[in-house]
């Protein structure tokens, strides 16, 4: 579906609705309050006070959301002061922010090793809005409709997450100034951080935008869009394996340790793997399914595939951090990537386009993960984890310890 409606719309339209995703990416961990992470451990070190968590989440979150639905509204008036048609799409692509609210359902799921209920209605809101993007080709309906599924889809998905929620005996929820106060002092940090992980994460498309036009953000975005074809995998990885390197932690420092490296190598060379098939099959990719139009998003795509490997490695880093409570030291890290980003697509974009913008993302998030925490004492470890992980320490011994146990096992109770 996404294949047609980017031939469709072409990379000037594609560019537009990829320039109002910018803006949500922008303003998502304001509207989160960089509780995703947080959310998890608690339900995982008090179930019982679940209602109350879920209940202040929301809260919160709500004033934080509309607070950002108009700030967006606010800042595409005065910068694209001129361009209706790109202010109504950005409006209506932040339409569904207002519904984000409704994922920490997620986290409670999550918590629970229950995955598969939040994954149940993600798939029937993709697969409603795939509906209504057919009949939007079919209809051959405009640029404004396609905006509009952004937001549907958000308002899909709480439904159903909400529907899960009371039908899994989901607690009573209930707001606690207390609670609330609570979550925000273990959270600030990652509201820091996570705004400069938007803003390096958007401002490429905003600059491409501002500097060039919105065919240039189409090849950038579509190049994006491409590279994470896989990521769900990754996705699916890590809340999958994070709570449970929560609860080692709970254990000891070494089965703390050896969690988080089988994770980090899990993701890292499961990344790598999908990265080198994007890569390698990048011109068939761009020409067979999106068309000679996107040729330009072929360059791009070579180089910022490679950014998913260190971008879902710094991602499962999070329940480390969360766990030796280093959620402070974050905002450092993100400000400087963030800074860097900026730069690099200030010097870079006027001379090379989406290429300069694909190299500064790459750059960014190579620094972000695993230089910049080099120089911040207490990351220093994390990042050892991480290069041991790349080599393979506990890795290998790990699978090859389960094959051992396996084969010891009589036939009939394999």
């Amino acid at each position: 579906v996404g294949i047609f409606c980017a031939r469709y719309l072409g990379p000037g339209g594609y560019g537009l609705i990829d320039y109002a995703g910018a803006y949500i990416s922008l303003f998502a961990d304001i509207c989160n309050l960089g509780l995703n992470t947080v959310l998890v451990k608690d339900f995982v070190d008090t179930p019982e006070n679940a209602g109350k968590t879920l209940g202040t989440t929301f809260v919160l979150r709500g004033i934080s959301s509309l607070f950002s639905a108009l700030m967006i509204f606010g800042i595409v008036s005065i910068a694209d002061r001129g361009e209706p048609l790109t202010i109504t799409v950005v409006c209506l692509c932040s339409i569904g922010i207002l519904f984000q609210i409704f994922d920490s359902f997620s986290f409670w799921f999550q918590a629970r090793l229950q995955s598969k209920f939040y994954v149940f209605a993600y798939s029937i809101a993709y697969t409603v809005i795939s509906l209504y993007k057919w009949y939007l080709l079919y209809a051959q309906k405009s640029v404004q409709w396609f905006a509009l599924a952004t937001s549907l889809e958000y308002i899909i998905i709480a439904i159903v997450l909400f529907a899960a929620y009371r039908k899994n005996g989901g607690p009573k929820l209930s707001f606690s100034a207390e609670k609330g106060k609570e979550l925000l002092s273990k959270g600030h940090g990652f509201i820091l951080s996570g705004l400069m992980v938007s803003i390096y994460a958007a401002t490429d498309k905003l600059m491409l935008k501002q500097m060039m036009d919105t065919s240039a953000v189409g090849y950038y975005g579509l190049a994006f869009s491409v590279s994470g074809i896989f990521a769900f995998v990754l996705s699916a990885l890590i809340d999958s394996l994070s709570p449970g390197v929560m609860q080692s932690h709970k254990v000891g420092e070494a089965p703390f340790e050896k969690k988080n490296r089988l994770l980090y190598g899990a993701v890292f060379y499961s990344a790598l793997l999908l990265s080198a098939v994007v890569c390698l099959f990048s011109r068939l990719i761009i020409t067979v399914f999106y068309g000679e139009q996107y040729v330009p998003a072929i360059q791009p795509l070579r180089i910022v595939v490679w950014y998913i490997a260190f971008a879902y490695l710094g991602v499962a880093r999070n329940a480390w951090i969360v766990c030796k409570d280093r959620q402070k030291h974050l905002k450092t890290i993100y400000f400087l990537a963030a800074l860097l980003n900026v730069l690099l697509n200030f010097l870079l974009i006027p001379r090379f386009g989406p290429v300069g913008a694909a190299f500064a993302s790459l750059v960014t998030q190579l620094s972000s993960t695993l230089l910049l925490p080099v120089f911040i004492r207490p990351l220093r470890h994390n990042v050892r984890l991480m290069l041991q992980a790349i080599c393979l320490q506990d890795v290998l011994q790990y699978y090859k310890h389960k094959q051992m146990i396996k084969q010891s096992k009589p036939k009939d109770e394999n």
